[in-house]
């Protein structure tokens, strides 16, 4: 098992140009600075993707930002609304819910990652595309624990504040209270793409590694843009709309800031650097 992650982690490294990073902004105004770091929450060990800019702006930091606060209480915070939220009402179960042929998808797909028939059958559909996702992250051998944010959290010195730009009972209170419709559509597109382009997530990491803008758009965005347009509004540009306001906010004031987001929060027009630019800050990035 060690050989194989090790070997896919130079597989990833051998697919980018050796002098990629992943992307960085510098968003200024006179008295402060604020970098913004695209995040894959999820990744193999082994790889080498702190680019250079981050470090240094780390260096000098006075406050790094997530999404969600980082640690043990957060995390079992996530786990209680997942599972009082995204449970189905008794005697319902999401193969009876989602339409015939969809249903017959969710059961292939299931099977062919190694997830439990039993365990999807009482999930609502946004939890199921959470578990299913989960399940491709592990074949891939990608976890948590090596993600952005859990190694910037625990490398980054103490003395830097950490702030959140949400709460836990927000992000998830987005997802679950999607339509029901909504939900299905994201389900079918991310069943769809387990089923025919099980590289997805890979193609993802590659992406991101060679600050490929226009693939990271074209991975992480479209696809949901176009399957579900009420989870892309509800989960992207709602989202990136409070945070343009947060982050406003704090470039009113002084210091060096360092914000760590999902990658798809940055890019296309949409995204954070697109946001402060048209409120008049300088803004430098790929």
């Amino acid at each position: 098992m060690r050989a194989r992650l090790a070997g896919l982690a130079a597989a990833f490294a051998l697919a980018t140009p050796a002098f990629a990073e992943p992307p960085v902004w510098v968003v200024r105004d006179k008295d402060s600075e604020l970098v913004l770091f695209g995040s894959v929450h999820v990744l193999p060990p082994g790889l080498a993707w702190k680019p250079a800019a981050l470090e240094a702006a780390l260096g000098k930091a006075d406050d790094l930002w997530f999404e969600l606060p980082i640690g043990p209480e957060a995390d079992r915070e996530i786990s209680l609304i997942a599972a009082t939220r995204g449970v189905l009402p008794p005697g319902q179960s999401i193969f009876r819910l989602l339409p015939p042929k969809d249903a017959a998808l969710l059961i292939k797909v299931a099977d062919a990652y190694g997830v439990d028939r039993l365990t999807l059958d009482r999930l609502e559909p946004w939890l199921a595309e959470v578990t299913l996702a989960a399940a491709a992250y592990r074949r891939a051998g990608a976890d948590t624990s090596n993600g952005v944010e859990a190694t910037l959290s625990a490398t980054t010195p103490p003395a830097v504040r950490r702030k959140a730009l949400e709460t836990p009972a927000r992000q998830l209170g987005l997802i679950d209270g999607a339509p029901l419709r909504d939900q299905i559509a994201s389900l079918r597109q991310t069943l769809q793409e387990m089923d025919r382009d099980p590289e997805a997530y890979m193609k993802l990491v590659r992406a991101w590694m060679a600050a490929d803008v226009k693939g990271l758009e074209r991975e992480a965005l479209a696809p949901l843009r176009r399957a579900s347009p009420g989870v892309f509004d509800r989960l992207v540009v709602q989202r990136n709309a409070d945070w343009t306001r947060q982050l406003d906010a704090r470039l009113k004031g002084q210091g060096r800031t360092v914000v760590v987001v999902g990658v798809g929060h940055l890019i296309g027009p949409e995204g954070l650097p697109a946001r402060l630019r048209a409120l008049g800050y300088s803004v430098t990035g790929p």
